[in-house]
């Protein structure tokens, strides 16, 4: 994949690859503006490949009374759910009750959260009894009955990689590995100075409008490194997660109410395993650097211990990870109490370029959040075109009426030797793109060298010449979550490969 841009002056120069990053990149591209997005790492490499992988309303945010940011969430997850149906999927939430909020006070919020989403292709919610359900099974005999209610799961890392793709489609240059070192300011643009390579070679490129997607860094990008301040405090918050050996049978999720007043939410993660998160913990230091604490695994293992009749301990745990949200800290309110909302600032003058830097926000609300700030610079750029990304499908999403089912029907004909496994793997990372990774491939042999667990060879290169793999971390843990399977042994053979194509 390139490595340094195409041209010396742009429309648009967006710092960061993670989900703001590119559908930003993505929606300006479309819009008919010269956009180049840079990244120091690997596209999703921090808080954009850490999340609880969920596309959702926040029923908890409900009990915060920001219904807005529910509504335009629930909003959001009906489009997606259009736009990328491989990678969106409906999910089932089965919610205990216990002593923690009375039974009345949930049917309510479950009735507002069902009437802001609207009409909606998923299920409404209901009460359930466990009395002889497979809702009960893995609970101890004291938990009786509880609430079912629907929401979507998504893989957080693929779907920026598929809004990288997007702007990529529409014209737009995508580098990563690229740092971000300084810009200067002037009149009628901005000069950007950026770093890449192994011996660090620095360039300039020219651009009408920056735009500051940093995520956890948009702070330190505004002093450090272009010399200015916001009118926005951010407050770094860590969240973390563990994963275990499957928990229980069945493809529902649980959504447990812990005594802190919080929610843990037990999703079904890669078919074996159980993903278990999240922690709301107040955050110091690089981002880079975060890392789960032995305080926060025994928060997780506990939450779920109150519920599961098997309990875990942390020597079931397979894999963890932590991420640092950037919220928006408007009061001195605890972590778990901030809003998940966002914030686009717009700074300019007669005098000098733009900036636009992106303050908070989750991943639902990516594509709204991308639209509201090509709107907000509309003044700059009077040919660019309308908002469209909200009728649109990411690269990938054009299956017929959205059908996964006749979909993995119509991939079974034409490539009738491979696996169920495979086949719906395939089907769910990359929709109809699949079609181009096995173009010409008649048989499982023409797949090339298996590395493990049905990571071939065509689909290693695939990744590297279009989505911006570089390393086996790149594959394992974002283009896919086969780091859980493969061994050591197996994933130094990936990097062998890697270092000699």
């Amino acid at each position: 994949m390139m490595a340094t841009p195409r041209k010396q002056n742009y429309d648009l120069v967006i710092i960061g690859g993670g989900i703001n990053g590119t559908a930003i990149a993505a929606d300006a591209a479309g819009r008919g503006l010269s956009v180049l997005l840079c990244e120091q790492y690997d596209l999703a490499q921090a808080t954009s490949s850490a999340s609880s992988k969920l596309i959702h309303g926040g029923l908890r945010y409900l009990e915060q009374f920001e219904f807005g940011l529910v509504r335009e969430s629930l909003k959001e997850r009906e489009i997606l759910l259009r736009k990328a149906p491989c990678l969106i999927l409906p999910q089932q939430f089965i919610m205990p009750h216990n002593n923690t909020r009375p039974a009345w006070l949930i049917r309510i919020g479950l009735f507002i959260y069902d009437y802001l989403g609207g009409k909606s292709h998923i299920p409404k919610s209901k009460q359930v009894k466990f009395v002889n359900s497979n809702y009960g099974k893995p609970l101890k005999p004291s938990i009786k009955k509880g609430f079912s209610y629907y929401d979507c799961w998504t893989d957080d890392s693929r779907l920026v990689v598929l809004n990288a793709l997007c702007a990529k489609q529409h014209g737009a240059d995508i580098i990563t590995r690229t740092q971000f070192v300084k810009a200067e300011r002037h009149a009628n643009n901005w000069e950007v100075t950026l770093s890449t390579g192994n011996t660090p070679q620095q360039y300039s490129v020219q651009t009408k409008c920056l735009v500051n997607a940093a995520g956890p860094w948009v702070d330190t990008i505004l002093r450090n490194r272009i010399a200015t301040a916001s009118e926005h405090q951010l407050a770094l918050v860590k969240g973390s997660h563990i994963v275990t050996k499957k928990l229980y049978q069945g493809e529902h999720a649980y959504m447990l109410q812990n005594n802190d007043q919080r929610v843990i939410f037990v999703i079904p993660f890669n078919d074996s395993y159980s993903l278990i998160g999240t922690t709301d913990v107040n955050y110091q230091g690089d981002p880079h650097d975060v890392k789960i604490s032995p305080k926060e695994i025994d928060y997780l293992c506990n939450a779920v211990n109150q519920y599961f009749s098997t309990p875990i301990k942390k020597e079931n745990i397979v894999w963890s990870y932590s991420g640092v949200r950037p919220l928006v800290a408007e009061t001195a309110e605890k972590a778990s109490k901030l809003s998940r909302d966002y914030k686009i600032e717009l700074d300019f003058s007669h005098e000098e370029a733009p900036i636009l830097s992106v303050f908070g926000g989750k991943i639902t609300t990516h594509r709204h959040l991308a639209e509201q700030a090509l709107n907000k610079l509309e003044q700059f750029f009077p040919n660019m075109t309308t908002a469209w990304t909200a009728n649109s499908q990411l690269p990938g999403g054009n299956i017929k009426d959205n059908d996964l089912i006749a979909y993995d029907r119509v991939i079974q004909q034409r490539f009738p030797w491979l696996s169920t496994e495979l086949r719906q793997r395939y089907i769910h990372a990359y929709g109809t793109l699949l079609e181009k990774m096995l173009d010409q491939k008649q048989s499982l042999s023409d797949l090339g060298q298996d590395f493990g667990h049905g990571l071939y060879k065509v689909e290693v290169d695939y990744l590297c010449n279009n989505e911006w793999a570089q390393t086996a971390e790149d594959i394992l843990w974002r283009r896919s979550k086969l780091g859980l399977k493969l061994t050591k042994e197996e994933a130094k053979r990936l990097t062998t490969y890697l270092q000699s194509s």
